[in-house]
């Protein structure tokens, strides 16, 4: 059997590498790597040139020259002119790489765009929005912001054709669609390296819409509201799953059902891929052969089903860059020419680098393409010796297909998350048979929509029913004990793992290799699954109270039993503060506290109010800042959950916890009267004392001293993420066994204080923060208190 054919390979990767290296170091760098690639590409064919000779005259010795001369022509590696051709493609790769990303960042980094940014101009601009507003995290607190990816064409009086990125907070941007221009006002800022915008660009004001979008991107909004509208009837998790299967719009997606996806190393089928388009492409291709039609009609409908495919899913870069995909992966589907389908691939990703160079640096990118090299390198051998070893022929293709494409794709994931899943191959492969029908059925209701309604929604009913064996599987997959285990992140833990991949891929060849990978890796999850259930699991058991890791913002969970708990705060940002409760399997929350209304404690409390029963919300009765307790009676209404000031004196039990409001008169002019004018709170848990400080400053902290108030505790929850507004005397009467600081890393506050942690260890206190260790929760076992990270457990 003939082997791949890789001849346009090294081009490829020589494209990509290229811009890649330009994107991150800039147009000087750029330009020195096109000149290199230039004279290496000239000394190989040089090099080509000057080592050939004719063949020999014996009819032996001119059979040895033709071979020699093809594998020359081929880019085999039989000869050493063979690996010069190979070196030769690659330079000229890094041209044609170096050269596109050298003429965007050349118009990236013009003089005129970097005045505006340096100098942060506010002025008036016209833009071309490039790809669906995205709604931010809901932030309460703050105004809801879309981020809109967009193409500046005027800034002022100055003419441009840069890329920017819009952060916008009026109305009137959720509805855009790609291709229509607006103008507004803008504020320039800086973009972040690595990409080929030029700056970002806020606006709290409305657009002022230039003209309607193009037909096709109209057509597109209509058939993806109507798909959004046949699934409403549908439960959240389906509901929301169905429209980012067909057409990657996730906008509804239960964000636990994400999170599952992403623990299994299913998170690819929520975003347009090559394999939407070949699953599309391929019912149609079936269709048309099941009614006899020729080649010839067979491809336009196939070429004309990609095209409504792109038009459906938005015609973004993303889309378009996986009907490229899926063209290929069909092409050597249909054909069974692998040979002609990988140089399609390299061809296809040189290409599109070279259209657009900050494909360079997407993941999605990279995703596309090596899940669709796995599709053509590595599925067939392993189909192959399934066969080979008495599988049947449609099982054994089942089984490499998805088995190849998570091989290939590990190491990116694994580096972009800092994981690996060992349950990610069995769980891929297991939704192989719900995949395609549940995007057939998507796309179905999707076009049923303008015209049939109830049709629709009986296709997205028929469609849920894959969906929910999805969504089985992923919640299953991702409660696995032991199923994700942490990995090096970044290039490093990437290159690391499709290291180890190539060698095992390799080794697998002897007998010899296979078992003694077999036993090490069975060895492995024996020895490691006890260590990891009974000890190093989270949450531990036992556990009483838990300070979220939410960054710079407070979160705190007190366990009052069977899946409930106590929360008081919700930190800045919704993501944080649900993944911190999933992570504790907190479905009930029965309590939740809010301290004061800085957006660093009501920020994330969408992400304790969506997916979970919540019985009330208790606030502090001090009502600045209005826009913050405006915020939380809005957020709490929303999710039809009444809300309460908190009382002077008393409290509240909650299953295994009891908390009592310490009180104290309000405090008025002070440095922050919201800070002094925090909720505090004494709770009890099993036993255990815990001071819930809020955000309190000296002053309060003075008043409850002089108060006579009993403020020892067993733990302390660090008031103020351990600001140096700390009356001494006060932590002192704390006499804390354990104190938590929630803080995040590298904040521009210089929080915590090292004289307040100094004083508070110098106390016999256990000072542990979240900046430093993550997640952190006190447990309670054989009457002894410690301390236990997601990794480690710490005396």
């Amino acid at each position: 059997m003939d082997g791949p054919d890789l001849r346009l390979a090294p081009f490829a990767l020589g494209c990509w590498s290229a811009s890649l290296t330009g994107l991150f170091t800039g147009l000087g760098v750029t330009v020195a790597l096109g000149v290199a690639g230039a004279l290496g590409a000239g000394l190989a064919f040089l090099r080509d040139r000057a080592s050939y000779r004719p063949p020999p005259e014996r009819a032996e010795e001119s059979a040895a020259g033709r071979r020699w001369w093809g594998a020359w022509r081929r880019g085999g590696t039989g000869a050493a002119g063979g690996w010069r051709w190979i070196v030769a493609g690659a330079f000229v790769g890094v041209v044609c790489g170096a050269a596109a990303t050298g003429a965007r960042l050349a118009a990236r980094d013009a003089p005129e765009v970097v005045a505006l940014v340096d100098r942060h101009v506010s002025t008036t601009v016209t833009l071309t929005v490039r790809d669906d507003p995205r709604r931010a995290a809901v932030v309460v607190g703050r105004p809801a912001t879309w981020v809109v990816a967009a193409e500046l064409e005027q800034a002022g009086d100055l003419r441009a054709d840069v890329r920017v990125l819009v952060l916008a907070s009026g109305d009137g941007w959720a509805a855009l669609l790609p291709g229509q221009r607006v103008r507004v006002p803008a504020r320039f800022g800086p973009s972040r390296g690595g990409d080929l915008r030029a700056a970002v660009l806020s606006t709290e004001r409305p657009p002022e819409l230039l003209g309607e979008a193009s037909w096709a991107q109209r057509a597109a909004g209509g058939l993806r509201a109507g798909l959004q509208r046949a699934c409403a009837p549908l439960d959240a998790a389906t509901g929301g799953l169905l429209p980012g299967l067909v057409v990657g719009d996730t906008s509804r997606l239960d964000p636990a059902v994400e999170q599952s996806f992403r623990d299994t190393g299913m998170t690819h089928l929520t975003a347009v891929s090559g394999s939407n388009v070949a699953i599309v492409t391929g019912a149609v291709l079936l269709l048309a052969r099941r009614t006899r039609a020729g080649p010839r009609l067979t491809a336009v409908v196939c070429a004309v089903s990609v095209v409504g495919f792109v038009i459906l899913a938005r015609p973004s870069p993303s889309v378009l860059r996986a009907a490229v995909m899926g063209g290929i992966a069909l092409l050597a589907l249909a054909s069974g020419r692998s040979r002609a389908a990988l140089p399609a691939l390299s061809a296809g990703a040189a290409v599109l680098l070279m259209a657009d160079p900050e494909l360079a640096a997407d993941a999605g990118f990279a995703l596309s393409v090596l899940a669709t090299a796995g599709l053509l390198l590595l599925a067939p051998p392993m189909r192959d010796a399934l066969r080979r070893r008495g599988v049947p022929g449609g099982v054994a293709e089942a089984l490499a297909v998805p088995t190849a494409a998570q091989l290939a794709c590990a190491p990116v994931v694994a580096g972009i998350s800092g994981t690996l899943s060992l349950v990610a191959i069995p769980a891929n492969l297991v939704v192989v048979p719900a995949i395609a029908p549940a995007t057939v059925t998507g796309v179905a209701a999707a076009l049923l929509s303008p015209v049939w309604p109830a049709g629709a929604e009986f296709a997205a009913w028929l469609g849920s029913w894959p969906a929910w064996w999805l969504v089985t599987v992923a919640r299953s997959g991702a409660q696995v004990p032991a199923g994700v285990l942490p990995w090096p992140g970044g290039p490093a833990g990437a290159l690391l793992l499709a290291a180890l991949t190539v060698l095992l891929m390799i080794g697998f060849r002897r007998p010899a290799v296979r078992r003694l990978a077999a036993v090490v890796a069975l060895a492995g999850v024996l020895g490691a699954l006890p260590v990891r259930v009974l000890t190093g699991g989270w949450p531990p058991g036992g556990w009483l109270v838990v300070a979220c890791d939410v960054g710079q913002g407070d979160a705190t969970v007190l366990n009052a039993g069977h899946g409930a708990a106590v929360v008081v705060d919700a930190g800045p940002l919704p993501r944080d503060v649900d993944r911190c409760l999933r992570e504790l399997d907190v479905d009930e929350v029965p309590l939740l506290l809010v301290s004061h209304f800085h957006v660093d404690h009501i920020g994330g409390l969408e992400g304790v109010l969506a997916g979970r029963r919540v019985g009330a919300v208790v606030t502090t009765p001090w009502p600045e800042p209005v826009a913050g307790r405006a915020a939380v009676a809005r957020a709490a209404a929303d999710h039809l959950v009444p809300v309460s000031d908190a009382p002077e004196a008393g409290g509240w039990t909650v299953g295994d916890v009891r908390l009592d409001v310490l009180p104290a008169p309000p405090e008025r002019g002070t440095r922050s009267d919201p800070n002094n004018n925090s909720l505090m709170l004494m709770a009890t848990v099993r036993g255990v004392r815990v001071l819930l400080t809020g955000d309190a400053e000296t002053e309060r902290q003075h008043a409850l001293l002089d108060g006579g108030v009993d403020v020892s505790a067993d733990v302390l929850k660090v008031a103020h993420h351990g600001s140096a507004f700390q009356e001494p005397s006060f932590l002192d009467a704390v006499s804390p066994r354990i104190a938590l600081v929630s803080v995040g890393e590298g904040n521009d506050y210089g929080h915590p204080s090292g004289s307040v942690l100094a004083r508070l260890t110098g106390r016999g206190a256990r000072v542990q923060r979240t900046d430093v260790s993550g997640d952190l929760a006190v447990v309670l076992a054989d009457g002894k208190l410690s301390v236990v990270l997601p990794t480690r457990p710490l005396e």
